[in-house]
C-alpha cells in the first residue's frame, strides 16, 4: 500500500497551484487528516484572494486598453510625489506599460508599504517599455509656487521618455504638452501606468532623499522625506534651513523675515 504524502510533503505541492480547479483538491477531498483539509481550505482562500487581485488588476487596465482599441500606440501614465514636504524636490514620472505587463500589486503607491514599493520598484523598471523622471528643485518651487513646479516636473518626466507616447493619462493634472492627455481624479487607484509611476516615483524620490541625509545631516531626511516630522522641526529649529528647505513654505518661512 502507498503511503500516503505527509502535511509538510502536501503543502509544498499546494503552495504551487494557481488554478481552483487543480486536480489535488479533488484528489484530497476525502483525506481524513484535519491538517490536509485545513491545507485545501487555506489554498482555497490564497486562489480567490489571488483571482480577487487580477480582476482589480485588469479594471486598472480599462483607460490602456481603451486607448489601445482607439489606436493609440504608447499611452504614459504620470504621477508626482512631494508636493507636502518642507524641503527636496518634487519628483514625478512617467511610465510607459507593455500590454502583457503583469505585476498585479501595481496600485496606487499610497496604499503600498515601503517594503512593498521597494519590492515592485525594479519590477516595474524592468518590464516597462520606457520611464522618465522629471524633478522641480525647491528653489523652482519657492520661484513657481508649488502647482506649477509639479506641472514642469510632469512635463520634464515625459520629455526623458525614451519613446514618445501618443497619450497621456494623468494623476489629477494637465500639462502644457501637445501629446492628448486625460486628465484622472485619484488616478494612481485607477490607472496600472499612472499607479507604476506613483510607486517609481515614491521610491525614487526616498532614495534621493536619504542622500540629501548624508549631505544635509540633522534633519532626519532619510526618515521623513523632507515631511514636518517632529525631528526634522528639532532639526530646523537648531540648524536653521538647508540648501533644499523651501522657502516659501511655513514653518521654514518664518526665518526668513
Amino acid at each position: 500500500m502507498t503511503k500516503s504524502p505527509s502535511i509538510r510533503e502536501l503543502k509544498q505541492l499546494f503552495d504551487q497551484v494557481t488554478d481552483a480547479n487543480d486536480s489535488l483538491f479533488a484528489q484530497y477531498a476525502d483525506d481524513p487528516r484535519a491538517g490536509v483539509q485545513k491545507l485545501m481550505a487555506t489554498t482555497q482562500h490564497r486562489l480567490a484572494k489571488l483571482l480577487t487581485e487580477k480582476r482589480a488588476f485588469e479594471q486598472r487596465f480599462f483607460y490602456e486598453r481603451q486607448f489601445k482599441q482607439q489606436g493609440h500606440q504608447f499611452i504614459a501614465g504620470i504621477d508626482e510625489v512631494g508636493r507636502g514636504p518642507l524641503a527636496g524636490p518634487v519628483v514625478s514620472c512617467a511610465v510607459i506599460l507593455p500590454d502583457n505587463f503583469d505585476v498585479i500589486e501595481v496600485n496606487d503607491s499610497k496604499q503600498l508599504s515601503d517594503h512593498q514599493r521597494e519590492f515592485l520598484y525594479p519590477q516595474i523598471l524592468n518590464q516597462a517599455i520606457a520611464v522618465g523622471i522629471g524633478m522641480a528643485s525647491a528653489q523652482q518651487i519657492d520661484q513657481l509656487n508649488i502647482y506649477q513646479a509639479t506641472r514642469v516636473a510632469m512635463l520634464e518626466a515625459v520629455n526623458q521618455l525614451r519613446v514618445q507616447p501618443d497619450q497621456l493619462l494623468i494623476d489629477a493634472m494637465q500639462i502644457d504638452s501637445e501629446i492628448p492627455q486625460l486628465k484622472l481624479i485619484h488616478g494612481d487607484a485607477k490607472s496600472v501606468s499612472i499607479g507604476a509611476a506613483s510607486i517609481v516615483a515614491k521610491v525614487f524620490r526616498d532614495h534621493l532623499m536619504q542622500s540629501y541625509d548624508v549631505l544635509y545631516p540633522g534633519y532626519e531626511f532619510s526618515h521623513n522625506a523632507g515631511y514636518g516630522t517632529k525631528a526634522h522641526l528639532q532639526g530646523l529649529a537648531d540648524l536653521g534651513p538647508s540648501k533644499i528647505h523651501r522657502r516659501t513654505f511655513a514653518p521654514v518661512s518664518n526665518y526668513f523675515n
